[in-house]
């Protein structure tokens, strides 16, 4: 039923493969013939909630990762809106890990919706630290708006005695990796008030030895044991779990897992 709802070539994707088994990410506008026209039906397959549904078994439901990968070579800006929704409707290993890519392809003219939704305190901490991690992506892809970027990104660390404690950790995050030196100080208030988690990014000695401002040799090393990392999220609900974070009574993963989905 669902090939018969898309025209060729997007159908294509229906039955293109599993990602698991692509050791590179092909190039569908030259295999397959994409271009503008096919913008909308692409947006309609990496949104279909039939598609992305955890009952499906079978290549079909590779085809909306398929469709955004190829929405991110098209540079699809009418995708921005509907992608940037698949943060909190979806939950997997491969939207989180793949949609800031395809915001860094798409480019600078995601950055005000990306920005909205980093700022939007409804919205559950990993899913902003998603849109953070896509701010990242644009400004790495394009180094004229790597100054913006950090100025979003720093404003919302501002913030931080309103932020959750994750979100502050995952925004560090983002600037170190952009060589943020400029927001030290924002990160340093960050951490002196206790609202950063030390092991997702390490404490702040670490921190500035990753920015650069301090020598290895300064800081001594800090372990977390998994032990101590379940026992902070065992404590968390539902929606302030890192993606991929499971216990036993946790049925939501194991549907996941039922669907083979996640990444490897």
């Amino acid at each position: 039923m669902a090939m018969a709802t898309y025209p060729s070539p997007v159908n294509k994707l229906l039955t293109y493969g599993d990602c698991r088994k692509f050791q590179e990410i092909p190039n569908y506008i030259e295999e397959l013939g994409f271009s503008s026209e096919h913008i909308p039906d692409l947006i309609r397959m990496a949104t279909d909630q039939q598609l992305n549904s955890s009952d499906l078994d079978g290549l079909e439901i590779w085809a909306p990762i398929h469709a955004w990968r190829a929405l991110g070579q098209l540079r699809a800006e009418a995708a921005i809106e509907p992608l940037i929704s698949l943060f909190h409707e979806l939950d997997d290993d491969w939207s989180s890990s793949e949609l800031p890519d395809i915001f860094g392809k798409i480019g600078p003219a995601a950055i005000p919706a990306l920005q909205a939704y980093l700022a939007d305190s409804s919205h559950d901490s990993y899913d902003r630290a998603t849109a953070a991690t896509s701010l990242t992506k644009i400004a790495e892809n394009h180094p004229d708006t790597r100054n913006q970027c950090i100025a979003i990104l720093t404003q919302q660390l501002e913030l931080f005695a309103d932020n959750d404690i994750e979100l502050n950790a995952f925004l560090i995050g983002e600037l170190i990796d952009l060589k943020a030196v400029e927001s030290a100080s924002v990160m340093e208030r960050a951490f002196a008030a206790e609202r950063v988690v030390p092991f997702i990014v390490g404490d702040w000695n670490e921190v500035q030895v990753s920015l650069g401002l301090k020598d290895p040799t300064e800081v001594p090393e800090r372990k977390f044991s998994l032990e101590e990392r379940i026992d902070y999220f065992a404590l968390k609900p539902q929606s302030q779990k890192p993606r991929g974070f499971s216990t036993t009574s946790d049925q939501k993963q194991k549907k996941k897992n039922k669907k083979n989905k996640k990444r490897k």
